[in-house]
């Protein structure tokens, strides 16, 4: 076994975390031990995702891994098994519980070697959230791309709700994420509220909004502005994929199995680097609010593991 880790010069552990440096043919990846991030991914030297600095607290929650829920639990609350539950406000603009527990974890190394490495972290009882549960992560390079796995084991005594995804940013190109054309093969869309995105129903892409989200057919993102789970989801030989190529000839795809009935796009919005420089594209087990309408929501029991993965390649 062999880990190709890299820290600062001064002996201090970087903000983003242990830098754990993976690479294969073209490709290179460097995922940072705090919430098991892809920070940086590339293809001879071309950013496949929205990268962001070793020494930078991670903006917002990108390239993390999302446990044990994805997208946001409504005002926090939900209700499991005759008890009802509280968690913090991470979203606190809107009022709810955003993307898992596992996000700003440091998680540990396992194992890896040159093109491959696998994290974990064990989600401790707490307020809001009294289970146990270890949640493993496996990175790893090939001349097809980067897959990437998360286990999850409930560890504890009672019914864990559980449910998981990745946020990467993927980039096409240089250009601005207007310029880019993207395809998602999603026959439906998870309607929310325009101020809180509480899920309302769900609606057909082809009619909803006068098709405004209906991305079936490649064609430009434009000014589009997109935060919406997608579903009905189109697979192919067992494979689900988004593609998003740039007008300078260059793309980037990201694949699910049926492991992911759902599929999060978001283009950002607000200033910083990330304005409009890179796709959110996120597959997950469940949709938002999933502790609540139990829609795809895994219940895992005591010993139960729950296994689901994602591959970014290039175009």
């Amino acid at each position: 076994m062999r880990l190709d880790v890299h820290v600062s010069n001064d002996a201090t552990v970087p903000a983003s975390g242990t830098q754990h440096i993976l690479t294969s043919g073209p490709y290179r990846a460097v995922i940072a031990s705090v919430g098991a991030s892809l920070r940086v991914l590339e293809h001879d030297g071309r950013p496949l995702v929205t990268p962001y600095g070793e020494d930078d607290v991670r903006p917002g929650y990108r390239g993390a891994v999302l446990v044990p829920w994805p997208n946001r639990v409504v005002d926090g609350h939900y209700y499991v098994d005759g008890h009802t539950y509280v968690l913090s406000l991470t979203e606190p603009e809107r009022g709810h519980a955003l993307h898992g527990l596992g996000a700003w974890a440091e998680w540990s190394v396992v194992a890896g070697d040159e093109a491959s490495v696998t994290l974990a972290h064990t989600i401790a009882p707490q307020a809001g959230y009294p289970f146990r549960v270890r949640c493993e992560v496996t990175y790893a390079l090939t001349a097809e791309g980067l897959s990437w796995t998360v286990r999850a084991t409930n560890v504890g005594t009672g019914r864990a709700p559980y449910g998981t995804g990745p946020h990467p940013y993927l980039v096409a190109g240089p250009e601005p994420v207007d310029d880019w054309e993207v395809r998602i093969p999603a026959e439906q869309v998870l309607t929310v509220t325009p101020d809180r995105l509480v899920p309302t129903g769900v609606a057909d892409v082809a009619t909803y909004d006068g098709g405004r989200l209906d991305f079936r057919a490649p064609r430009p993102v434009g000014d589009t502005f997109i935060d919406h789970a997608y579903t009905g989801l189109v697979l192919e030989d067992g494979k689900g994929r988004v593609e998003v190529r740039s007008p300078s000839g260059t793309g980037v795809a990201m694949e699910w199995d049926a492991g992911s009935p759902w599929l999060q796009v978001h283009t950002p919005q607000g200033p910083g680097d990330a304005f409009r420089s890179g796709l959110a594209v996120e597959p997950m087990t469940c949709p938002p609010d999933a502790f609540n309408s139990r829609t795809d929501l895994v219940l895992l029991e005591p010993g139960e593991s729950h296994e689901v993965g994602w591959r970014i390649v290039a175009l």
